[in-house]
């Protein structure tokens, strides 16, 4: 029988989750007249007193456990958005078993536990969408399987932190150091307070693995994503990028090459003409390659609790509007085991910034021992002196990272060479 209307059961009633609920409160109107279908919450759980009132001050119904949302007999979609792996996995686990639609923004979660989730999801017939665990507000997943579904993706990156996007946009535009613009992303809220899963990589790293499992139907775990976080950026970084005409984003980067992926996540310099590079403070952008469609890029709020609502809301709408037709599930194409490069197999162009005397010879040191690593030399330029100690700041021809490393590794030892201060990887868009 085909429902009048649909309800809802939120998980955690923290930022994300009221604000759906929220949202879906006030854009009521739009959602009955674009799904064809009520959608309200009914009830909700969560342990915080603060969360508890404020969904009774909506008039919405609190649970006592968990569990009285995932077994009500009433309740249609679960949105889940307590964030973390447990008990977050177990309780969506739990959804699809009593027959639930899941709908989650949790990015760890999925990431660990895609290939099992959809597995499940697919025994009971049911749909699970995450699309606001990836970009915020800026729609990536739902395009991915359907709009570029007859697509070969063969390369996939984007910004899809907004407080390192912030924090790297603050220092080129206002010649911060690093420890400043933390300061300044924690002080106007868009970094936690403990900021190490942001600047680390580590949360760019949950996405570039969901990224790269949707794009290429691949069963890609976390432990096969490589990261690089943005702390030890400076500023000299950041003006010399710019002085050869590039700007540093934190990129989570997933390419097939002859088969193969390379998924990753680290800061890299990118030509301030490519569009990218203009996408500055929260925002996320996430560019791709197919064929036959070609470059898209795709950009949006990436992070708070308006914009990963809109994702989240959209994916109820979709499982609602199947709901009323009686339509199936939303299908997903079977994760397959595909081989993921090791970090230090990957190509890439370099750059390198180091100190070194000026004096004679210096050069000369340093290009014997790139060359005995066959790591071949784009262009060198000698920055600021100070003292009789000079920047040399140094452009790689793609090489592979092992070769790279092993030549990096001997110039640390040259007498000649005071300090090796980055190594970049560089992409020509």
């Amino acid at each position: 029988m085909k429902k009048k209307a649909i309800n809802i059961g939120i998980i955690g009633f923290g930022n994300i989750g009221s604000s759906v609920a929220s949202n879906l409160k006030k854009n009521s109107s739009i959602i009955s007249e674009r799904s064809g279908v009520s959608v309200r919450v009914k009830l909700v759980y969560d342990k915080a007193s603060k969360a508890i009132k404020k969904a009774r001050s909506m008039g919405i119904g609190v649970a006592k456990k968990a569990q009285e949302v995932i077994k009500h007999p009433e309740i249609d979609i679960v949105v889940e958005a307590m964030g973390g792996e447990t008990p977050a996995k177990k309780l969506i686990l739990g959804a699809i078993s009593n027959g639930k639609h899941v709908v989650t923004s949790n990015k760890e979660v999925i990431a660990k536990n895609l290939k099992k989730i959809l597995e499940a999801a697919k025994r009971k017939g049911v749909s699970v969408l995450f699309e606001g665990a990836v970009g915020g507000g800026t729609p990536i997943i739902g395009p991915l399987r359907d709009d570029l579904s007859g697509n070969a993706v063969t390369l996939l990156y984007g910004i899809v932190n907004g407080t390192t996007n912030y924090i790297l946009s603050r220092m080129t535009e206002s010649e911060m150091e690093f420890g400043e613009a933390l300061k300044e992303a924690v002080k106007d809220g868009y970094a936690e307070a403990d900021p190490r899963m942001d600047i680390e990589g580590y949360d760019s790293a949950y996405k570039a693995a969901i990224l790269s499992s949707v794009a290429f139907g691949a069963d890609v775990k976390i432990k096969d994503v490589y990261v690089d976080g943005i702390s030890k950026i400076s500023q000299e970084d950041i003006k010399y990028a710019k002085d050869i005409g590039y700007k540093i984003k934190l990129l989570a980067v997933a390419k097939l090459v002859q088969g193969e992926a390379e998924v990753s996540v680290h800061p890299m310099l990118i030509p301030a003409s490519h569009r990218i590079a203009s996408v500055s403070g929260a925002l996320n952008a996430i560019y791709l390659k197919g064929f036959p469609v070609g470059d898209v890029l795709l950009s949006a709020q990436g992070a708070g609790g308006n914009p990963t609502s809109s994702s989240v809301i959209g994916d109820i709408i979709e499982i609602a509007k199947r709901i009323k037709k009686g339509d199936s599930a939303v299908s997903w194409p079977s994760l397959s085991n595909i081989r993921i490069r090791k970090s230090e197999d990957t190509k890439s162009r370099y750059y390198i910034r180091l100190r070194a005397p000026d004096k004679f010879g210096v050069l000369a040191g340093i290009s014997k021992a790139f060359a005995g690593e066959k790591v071949s030399i784009q262009a060198v330029v000698q920055k600021e002196t100070v003292g009789n100690v000079a920047t040399i700041v140094i452009l790689i021809h793609p090489v592979r990272e092992k070769n790279l490393l092993k030549a990096v590794s001997k110039i640390k030892r040259l007498s000649v060479v005071k300090e090796v201060c980055s190594v970049i990887r560089v992409t020509s868009g």
